[in-house]
């Protein structure tokens, strides 16, 4: 739960800067190109990396309802699929934000079977990471 309004946590994702500061240092990524905001039909270019090794992972938004959710698919990258539904709920002036993710591995079911587990576990921290970051961005903070 974040106490600050449905409307500064959206705001929050829809700044330029939003991606830049939602993504861990580890795996080391950087945003390369964006085309638009969070609205329907925007993309998204980063670059991800384990040492030399570098992949492009390209992102289109497929679905927003501003103050509600926004949805980005992966059109080329790491994953064989991937649909990342963002939500935001008001609960009584503060906001539940939701993450909701479907991925396949690369390799097919046999992979997915064999390291689908590893990948969830090694997607938590990473959104543990992205809604610490959007508290301390949009949080409500006690005068002096």
């Amino acid at each position: 739960m974040i106490d600050a309004p449905i409307e500064a946590v959206f705001a929050f994702h829809e700044r330029a800067d939003a991606l830049s500061k939602l993504t861990p240092r580890f795996p080391p990524a950087r945003v390369v190109e964006r085309q638009g905001g969070l609205e329907k039909g925007a993309r998204v270019i980063l670059e991800i990396g384990f040492g030399p090794l570098k992949q492009r992972w390209v992102a289109l938004h497929t679905g927003y309802e501003k103050n509600r959710y926004f949805v980005d698919e992966q059109m080329s990258g790491p994953f064989r699929r991937w649909v990342h539904r963002h939500e935001f709920e008001n609960e009584g002036g503060r906001t539940r934000l939701r993450d909701r993710v479907e991925f396949n591995l690369k390799g097919g079911p046999v992979m997915d079977a064999l390291a689908g587990w590893f990948a969830k576990l090694m997607l938590r921290p990473m959104f543990r990471y992205r809604h610490q970051v959007t508290r301390s961005e949009t949080e409500r903070r006690p005068p002096g």
